[in-house]
């Protein structure tokens, strides 16, 4: 079991940066499928980007492409969301969460079953 704990949200202007990680609390995400989803206001919660933490490719929701960059750094067992080019409809709660997805429900919420608190995102001038 394992307990993600997300950190590094925060308010940036639109065509800023932030850096989102994602650890687990009291263990590591060896042998585990890392996601992160985000929730605006009023909308439910969508897929960004996941990854597995054993290697691979990494998926991306469409929205985000080209722009969110998922990673890991071993060095402090966390799972990185960087995230540039930001918009204002990047505003959300940002959530970090683990499973074992097959590749094909890389994206799927119900494919993780350990999630975080999320940490809030705003983008706005």
């Amino acid at each position: 079991q394992v307990q993600p704990v997300e950190s590094g949200g925060g308010f940036v202007q639109p065509g800023g940066s932030l850096r989102l990680s994602c650890t687990a609390s009291g263990s590591t995400f060896g042998g585990y499928g890392v996601a992160w989803f985000r929730q605006a206001p009023g909308k439910d919660r969508e897929f960004v980007a996941s990854t597995r933490w054993s290697g691979g490719n990494a998926y991306y929701a469409d929205s985000v492409k080209g722009r969110f960059f998922i990673s890991k750094d071993r060095a402090i067992s966390a799972v990185i969301l960087q995230m540039n080019s930001l918009e204002p409809e990047d505003t959300a709660v940002y959530y970090c969460a683990a499973g074992r997805p097959i590749a094909s429900t890389m994206h799927a919420e119900s494919a993780y079953y350990y999630w975080g608190q999320g940490t809030q995102v705003t983008v706005s001038s």
